[in-house]
């Protein structure tokens, strides 16, 4: 994994309003945090309203005069841009401004590049950085030189650009065969779940809403949780128990951002995947914040491109605590949001924190895993009694009594279970 070496202490934020103030501001407040969570201070934040960034140099020519004196005045080491810049943005404002100018996309690339821990993330996280790198080794640089014009005149610089450009490929092919690795052991493991008759919800939502907190409330884990952008990148999955005693697989998965680099989601695929297998989709919003419709949407848009279908949907308004009584504009936008997307049905209201609403959460996948339980009741074999330990293990064995036939029974089971009374469908593994 590449690691960053710019790591500038005091920045100014800049940004570019092509949309409502309300986005902006929202954009602007998470790269804030963007920054704070890689190790930076913001001194000052910077705003032009364009129809669209310039193509040449991002701002304006006023702006970027009134950028140079925030910058001499600040005392500012860097600048980062709310957006992706191009390879010729990037080195104009450079050469105008005379400090290291970083995007949105470089930004998160650093705190992923700090946040992996496992072998994949760490894999996925060098793949998104190269390929990001790999678009802007364009042009001679001030740095190379060429003895001539013609055929058979290539000069050093011409031949280190691409010497450098076949090693960053070379280096993305065996990261890629490396993927492929770890996604056959990926696919192993999920084959192994998928023999087990337990239902499986995964945890999804914007980042920093709480989802790691959500999942050691739920399932009694110490996950790291803490209260930054990015805490997780890799998939947990733990057993939870609910009210009437049965299991269910719980799994919290990477959190989602707005103008989340493509090169990280081609990167992050096979964890992205993840969540198509699950059975119940627990969209986790943060109620408390004031853009959590901007989030929720976000959230959405991602989840469409991997086509979800035929899931169960619940939204888990979190961090409900924090709630201001007399304002209920935040609710308000969410019932919103809600009532254009009955796919997010049913939602409960909780506080990962506090246990706030817990129960009746697992109330309610208590009620979702019984819809998918089917009844039994009759006689087992007593050369049969090895399938009472699975029923004990995956269903709810209510009742058994020892006859001279056999052990009746009475048990309720998950509907992916074959029937254990037939002995030509049901089999111990």
């Amino acid at each position: 994994m590449i690691e960053t070496t710019i790591k500038p202490k005091q920045l100014i934020l800049v940004g570019i309003e092509t949309a409502s103030q309300g986005e902006i501001e929202a954009s602007l407040q998470e790269l804030c945090e963007l920054v704070q969570t890689a190790g930076g201070q913001t001194v000052g934040t910077l705003t032009q309203k364009l129809d669209h960034p310039n193509p040449v140099t991002y701002l304006g020519k006023g702006k970027l005069e009134e950028l140079s004196r925030a910058i001499s005045c600040l005392q500012a080491d860097a600048i980062v841009c709310d957006d992706e810049l191009s390879p010729a943005q990037m080195r104009n404002m450079e050469q105008i401004l005379q400090v290291p100018i970083l995007d949105r996309t470089l930004l998160i690339l650093d705190i992923f590049a700090m946040r992996a821990s496992s072998y994949e993330g760490k894999l996925q996280v060098e793949l998104a950085q190269l390929q990001y790198r790999a678009t802007r080794l364009v042009g001679l640089r001030n740095g190379l030189s060429r003895l001539g014009g013609g055929i058979g005149t290539r000069g050093p610089g011409e031949k280190k650009l691409e010497m450098d450009r076949r090693l960053i490929h070379e280096r993305i092919g065996a990261i890629k065969e490396e993927l492929k690795q770890v996604v056959l052991h990926r696919q192993t493991q999920r084959k192994k779940r998928a023999r087990s008759p337990l239902l499986s919800a995964m945890l999804v939502g914007y980042t920093n809403v709480g989802k790691s907190t959500l999942l050691n409330a739920l399932t009694s884990s110490d996950v790291l949780s803490e209260d930054k952008l990015f805490a997780t990148l890799d998939t947990t999955t733990r057993h939870m128990t609910l009210p009437d005693g049965q299991e269910m697989l719980l799994s919290d998965t990477v959190g989602f951002i707005q103008k989340l680099p493509h090169d990280l989601i081609d990167a992050f695929k096979s964890t992205l995947e993840e969540i198509t297998y699950a059975d119940i989709i627990l969209h986790v919003v943060d109620c408390s914040s004031p853009w959590a419709n901007l989030q929720m949407q976000v959230v959405q848009n991602t989840l469409n491109e991997l086509e979800l279908k035929d899931k169960q949907w619940i939204t888990i308004w979190n961090k409900c605590d924090l709630i201001d009584p007399a304002t209920q504009s935040t609710n308000d936008q969410i019932r919103m949001f809600l009532s254009k997307d009955p796919a997010a049905d049913p939602c409960v209201k909780v506080c990962a924190k506090t246990g706030e609403g817990l129960d009746k959460l697992k109330s309610l996948l208590a009620q979702i895993n019984q819809n998918n339980r089917y009844y039994i009741e009759g006689t087992l074999a007593y050369t049969d009694t090895a399938k009472l330990q699975r029923i004990r293990q995956y269903g709810q064995l209510l009742s058994q009594e020892y006859t001279p036939e056999g052990i009746y029974i009475k048990a309720w089971l998950p509907k992916t279970m074959p029937n254990p009374l037939d002995s030509s469908l049901f089999s111990i593994s």
